[in-house]
């Protein structure tokens, strides 16, 4: 050991090779090497923070309805308490069903275009999660709401999956439906105060799916947004897009370039399964600043991937770089799936930051959970993101709390050590910065 420094600042740190979880880790260099520079300017401030969370899918609270009420009550406290868990504060949830339902449904009987059936029961049991995560979390939820496809009647194709087109003629009845959902979610105590125009509106899938074309989508928010300020939802946040980083910007223009349909538009969510185009986040900002960020939507796809370090590595690289280009929020996709990486009713099965073996009431962390806490758990709702800068070795982000505190979070994904240097917080340190881990410092 050549040098160790005693701070106020905290240093937490997950190393899952060496079996650290979080574990407060000291400051010191044990390599006779070069350190690596990270400045923080705390006059350089950008986006404020908006929070943390993740989807609450019908899949989801299947799950936890499988097992008992002390490993349900451990599984949501996992997520949603402020100190032994994530501290989540947003969430997402589908307008009516998605590929991570039990099976396709609506609201609404076939062809009901007057809503005079719509009913949200199916959707008690998420209802319920989003309350019973509250009285964790120690405050209100945050939702996002996100539909995957109008009723079939209204597409072009007349099917739920496979794409299809909304049907001009269907706009503004489509839009009542969206009206009601939130109002009927807002009734039972849920404080949806996000929606996106449609997930994924370039993807034909073999689920529950709808494409729209820029114009479609631009189109449609002159009717959705008129609609939303008629029934007094004027507060209700507006995103476009909620789809991947590939092609936000170039959908994102012909909206935000319309003076129509722009100022009924709050800004852009987007999703991370495009190979990491992060530029275009950042792109995205510099043509439209006025517009807000939000990621909506990534996961581990084919399967639960268990112990990979390289999920969790993936998670904390585009979580890093998305902050940097002044994104304000991230929501993780399932909250939890079972063994098998479901249900799922179209077997698209996928990996979750918590894996539960139902036979065996297991919840089981996986590395992605402990490197979404290094920003969640540190980074609080009305943080302003700070300047940094300086070595090209490792990827980090800088924070400054609503409390006064800073906050930088590191991730070396290299198989070599790094000792660093850290200018410009509250104080000068200098730590080794170990293979393939992330460290949160606290100032």
């Amino acid at each position: 050991m050549f040098s160790r420094e005693v701070l106020n600042m905290k240093h937490y740190r997950t190393c899952l090779a060496a079996v650290e979880q979080w574990a407060e880790a000291p400051c010191e260099i044990t390599e006779k090497k070069r350190a690596e520079i990270i400045t923080v300017d705390p006059v350089d401030t950008k986006q404020t923070i908006l929070g943390f969370g993740g989807a609450f899918t019908e899949a989801s609270a299947y799950n936890l309805r499988r097992i008992g009420k002390e490993v349900r009550t451990r599984a949501i406290r996992a997520y949603f308490d402020p100190v032994e868990g994530l501290g989540y504060s947003l969430g997402r949830v589908s307008v009516h069903g998605c590929d991570f339902s039990l099976g396709s449904y609506l609201y609404i009987q076939d062809h009901d275009d007057k809503l005079k059936t719509f009913d949200i029961s199916r959707d008690q049991p998420i209802i319920d999660l989003i309350h019973d995560a509250e009285k964790y979390a120690f405050k209100k939820i945050k939702i996002l709401g996100s539909p995957w496809t109008p009723p079939y009647w209204m597409k072009d194709n007349q099917s739920p999956i496979r794409g299809g087109h909304l049907l001009p003629e269907y706009y503004l009845k489509w839009a009542k439906y969206l009206v009601r959902f939130i109002k009927e979610y807002r009734a039972k105590g849920v404080n949806v105060e996000m929606l996106t125009v449609q997930n994924e509106p370039a993807a034909l899938q073999r689920w529950d799916s709808c494409l729209y074309t820029a114009e479609e989508e631009r189109n449609f928010v002159k009717v959705l947004g008129p609609a939303l300020e008629k029934a007094r939802l004027k507060d209700v946040k507006l995103l476009i897009w909620d789809h991947n980083r590939d092609l936000m910007v170039e959908r994102a223009k012909p909206i935000y370039e319309d003076p129509i349909a722009e100022k009924y538009v709050w800004g852009t969510a987007f999703h991370w399964y495009d190979n990491e185009q992060f530029q275009n986040v950042a792109k995205h900002y510099e043509l439209f600043p006025e517009k807000h960020l939000l990621f909506t939507e990534g996961c581990q796809e084919s399967g639960p991937h268990f112990g990979e370090i390289a999920v969790g590595e993936r998670y904390g690289r585009n979580m890093i770089n998305d902050l940097r280009n002044r994104t304000e929020g991230y929501l993780d996709w399932n909250l939890f799936l079972d063994e098998t990486g479901g249900p799922n009713h179209v077997n698209n099965l996928c990996s979750a930051p918590i894996m539960i073996r139902i036979f065996q009431e297991e919840l089981i962390k996986m590395p992605s959970y402990y490197y979404i806490g290094h920003f969640s758990r540190f980074i609080q709702p009305g943080a302003v993101q700070i300047g940094s800068s300086g070595t090209t070795k490792l990827l980090y982000v800088a924070f400054q709390n609503p409390d006064g505190k800073q906050i930088l979070v590191v991730q070396n994904e290299k198989d070599e050590i790094f000792n660093l240097e850290v200018r410009g917080m509250k104080e000068k340190v200098r730590l080794g910065v170990e293979p393939h881990s992330i460290s949160t410092l606290v100032f």
